[in-house]
């Protein structure tokens, strides 16, 4: 099972990340707790995690109006970790692109 699912990339994980300076977000898998979330940014960024904070963030229902009528849906919910890194420490999500 993989613990991190992907990097949170939005304007709001982005003023986190800018603000503090070593926070970083991630989606990770429902049934992760916050050990295997630390064990596992540590070994896949090579950072060492001062602290990791969760939340489940809850399902959504969704609908627009179209042409052909109202569109109705749901956005699933999933689990979130703020990771904060020991001082000096840095992940570069943009250096594969």
């Amino acid at each position: 099972m993989s613990v991190i699912v992907k990097p949170l990339v939005t304007e709001k994980a982005n003023a986190i990340s800018e603000k503090f300076g070593n926070r970083y977000s991630f989606v990770v898998a429902k049934e992760a707790d916050k050990g295997e979330i630390k064990k596992a940014v540590e070994e896949l960024y090579n950072v060492k995690v001062v602290k990791v904070n969760t939340m489940i963030a809850p399902a959504k229902r969704k609908s627009r109006y179209t042409k052909a009528g109202v569109i109705s849906g749901s956005v699933s919910s999933y689990k979130k970790a703020i990771v904060t890194l020991a001082e000096g420490e840095k992940i570069d999500f943009y250096s594969n692109i």
